[in-house]
């Protein structure tokens, strides 16, 4: 595993942590539908959250919410319609949300959840 792909697991975690002490419950961590996935799926009351985590080690590659793009929403969206067909609830209100998380050598990591992040 790279320095990367451990960062970035680092990353869901404390995005997951910092869900659940929002009030939010982890329904599924790396849900995937062909070759695409989702980093985190969350429930509180009524809303299910589909959630993207970017983690970062500094700025050197701007911020993490900078790495949202147009492409990674659309597929984000299509994993979430496939999660919605199998698990789905027609009383549920769905949303996308993300969290960035920079994580810099010596400080504690800093994290931003963007609730409602885009939409359709």
């Amino acid at each position: 595993m790279g320095k990367g792909h451990e960062l970035g697991r680092r990353g869901e975690a404390l995005a997951a942590a910092l869900l659940e002490a929002e009030g939010w419950r982890i329904l599924a961590r790396n849900f995937r539908f062909r070759r695409k996935e989702i980093d985190l799926i969350a429930r509180r009351g009524d809303v299910v959250a589909f959630i993207e985590v970017k983690t970062r080690a500094g700025s050197g590659y701007g911020h993490p919410l900078e790495a949202v793009t147009w492409a990674k929403r659309r597929e984000i969206e299509t994993v979430a319609r496939a999660w919605v067909a199998r698990y789905g609830d027609p009383t549920d209100l769905y949303r996308f949300d993300t969290v960035a998380i920079v994580c810099r050598e010596g400080e504690a990591p800093q994290l931003l959840h963007v609730e409602d992040a885009w939409r359709l």
